[in-house]
């Protein structure tokens, strides 16, 4: 079993510790505010803009998982660049076997429908994906060996935004604009999976790897989908606006990389995992 220590243990790193813990791991978890660690994550209270506190000799593994606060540049840069010098820094004398660092699909640049794999070129067109590719430097460029996993659009137990919007009436889609999507629980899944690969076989991990379910799928038709679940009005359909942010994500992400690995989804595509919550809230 391994000393594994997650940076940033917010709502992912949490489910993450749960499952690692459960697991017979040994656990840490670092953030500002630690009293809402669970119980069997060990609390290391520190702030990723600041230098860190000593770490544990033991640790194993480490997962960086921070968020930026706000969406502007030197919030993502405290986050994704500055918080990944100083955990560096702070790890300078242990003899990592592992550095995961925890990015987004919102780096690779396509917009116009392609299908998209790890070896699909990126693009730091703005400061939020400029920062993150910042931040996957460093770790790939540390002295530990280290892998990239980069999630597409997050949703699960309170991060019901696009249900309140369809119940708000307030939600649209563009027509033929591509999405992706992962559910909280598979994010924690993937991260679990990949550290226990790495455990039972060292270093056969790949670099980068792509976190999203089986199924690209058209906004409108998730949208659509769950204004029927909803029981709600339709939802209202546009014409694609290139400055649109809908319109950036607009790429089929492909997840045939960690499937081939292994990985098994608990929620394989939106329906599973938007009922899933819906069901919770009835």
């Amino acid at each position: 079993m391994a000393n594994i220590l997650i940076v940033g243990c917010g709502d992912i790193g949490c489910q993450l510790g749960e499952i690692l813990s459960e697991q017979n791991h040994t656990v840490f978890g670092l953030r500002r505010n630690i009293e809402e660690l669970p119980q069997n994550i060990t609390p290391i209270q520190a702030d990723l803009a600041f230098a860190l506190p000593e770490l544990p000799k033991e640790i194993d593994y480490i997962f960086y998982i921070a968020s930026a606060s706000k969406y502007k540049d030197s919030a993502y840069y405290q986050a994704y660049v500055l918080g990944v010098k100083h955990t560096l820094q702070a790890l300078k004398n242990h003899n990592i076997k592992r550095f995961f660092f925890i990015s987004s699909s919102s780096v690779f640049g396509q917009s116009d429908g392609e299908k998209v794999n790890e070896n699909s070129p990126t693009s730091d067109l703005n400061f939020s994906t400029k920062r993150l590719l910042e931040g996957e430097e460093l770790a790939l460029n540390s002295k530990y060996p280290a892998t990239i996993v980069r999630f597409g659009g997050i949703y699960g137990p309170g991060r019901t935004h696009l249900i309140d919007l369809v119940l708000a009436g307030k939600a649209h889609c563009m027509e033929d604009v591509w999405s992706n999507r992962i559910h909280s629980a598979d994010c924690a899944g993937i991260l679990a999976f990949l550290v226990n690969k790495d455990i039972a076989k060292p270093n056969t991990l790949e670099s980068i790897y792509i976190g999203v379910d089986n199924e690209p799928t058209l906004s409108c038709e998730v949208y659509d989908w769950l204004s029927e679940q909803l029981c709600v009005p339709d939802v209202e359909h546009i014409e694609p606006k290139e400055s649109s942010r809908q319109m950036r994500s607009n790429k089929r992400l492909s997840n045939a990389r960690i499937v081939n690995l292994g990985y098994e989804f608990i929620y394989p595509d939106y329906r599973e995992g938007y009922l899933s919550i819906l069901d919770a809230m009835d």
